[in-house]
């Protein structure tokens, strides 16, 4: 499995609104695949935030994970988050989400970030408490029932 940027590979936009859209795309407004195809061109970033890591097995496309500013309006306070993270479900309980999540947080502390937030519908943390995230708050969030997460660098 390679890990890289979405800067290195622009063309991979198309694959992951489409993966987000059909993933997320009941949220709201916004979440159709052209309008996030749009809206993901502003993650081609290598040293600046927003940015999207991309996993890849043998040049397929196989994972997706964000870091980006402010992904919850109600939380002002809580700058950085981790987001859209999708893995392709050929390609699930492999480790991919593991390791982009892994990716995501040492390109953070690059990045001189110092705590990581995240959401979740998953109310017991899953994986993300495995990795050592802890629950924040519960709430709900346009909608939506979500457990609040954080890690701190």
């Amino acid at each position: 499995m390679q890990l890289l940027l979405l800067s290195e590979i622009p063309e991979a936009i198309s694959q992951i609104a489409k993966w987000y859209s059909d993933e997320w795309g009941y949220i709201g407004e916004g979440r159709s695949t052209v309008e996030l195809e749009q809206k993901l061109t502003d993650y081609l970033n290598s040293d600046m935030l927003p940015l999207i890591i991309i996993a890849q097995e043998k040049e397929k496309l196989i994972g997706a994970a964000q870091l980006r500013f402010h992904e919850m309006d109600i939380y002002p306070e809580r700058e950085h988050w981790l987001g859209g993270v999708y893995v392709a479900p050929s390609s699930r309980g492999q480790g991919v989400a593991k390791a982009l999540i892994e990716a995501i947080i040492d390109k953070a502390k690059e990045l001189d970030v110092t705590s990581i937030n995240l959401q979740t519908e998953d109310m017991s943390g899953g994986l993300y408490s495995k990795l050592g995230w802890k629950a924040v708050e519960r709430v709900n969030y346009r909608g939506i029932d979500v457990l609040v997460m954080n890690k701190p660098l």
